[in-house]
């Protein structure tokens, strides 16, 4: 199934609010909120950082997720410096639409997001990286299936040790 990223600062403020609202409705696991948080909390604070492009994902007409990518941030993730790379955070999907290979394809999509937005804003980015749970067995599958290569063990993450997972623009 195509996704669809929508850029949450380029709406007016009824289309954003509306895309918060839907944002509000997406559920998280019990499980799942140690590695994810909370979406419109993670929406709300992106939309405030100017180094932070926030995205609610759809699908089939619906918002079925949140991404965010950041720039300035990579060693966030684990990565060595913070200029060379996007770091994609805040990555979720909904409870009711896993395991259909959306969070696949939104990886994919934000690859490609990412490399348009180097290429409008002139940050010189060579491509995307992220951390993943190593406990996140569905997460790891997802990124690797998108294309994003792991590129060793993080123990910066709070919920326990993570996997750098890095994605060159092609």
């Amino acid at each position: 199934m195509d996704v669809w990223l929508i850029p949450l600062k380029m709406l007016d403020d009824d289309a954003r609010a509306i895309q918060l609202g839907a944002v509000a409705e997406l559920a998280v696991e019990p499980g799942q909120r140690e590695f994810v948080g909370d979406p419109l909390r993670m929406m709300l604070i992106s939309l405030e950082e100017e180094s932070r492009f926030p995205y609610v994902i759809e699908a089939g007409g619906a918002a079925v997720g949140v991404l965010t990518l950041q720039t300035g941030a990579a060693t966030l993730a684990g990565w060595p410096d913070d200029e060379s790379v996007w770091l994609l955070r805040g990555f979720f999907i909904d409870t009711k639409s896993q395991g259909r290979g959306l969070g696949t394809s939104a990886a994919r999509a934000a690859a490609e997001q990412a490399r348009k937005l180097t290429s409008r804003l002139g940050g010189g980015q060579a491509g995307v990286v992220l951390s993943v749970n190593e406990r996140n067995g569905a997460g790891l599958a997802a990124y690797a299936k998108a294309g994003f290569v792991d590129s060793g063990r993080y123990l910066g993450g709070g919920a326990g040790p993570q996997r750098t997972m890095y994605k060159a623009f092609a």
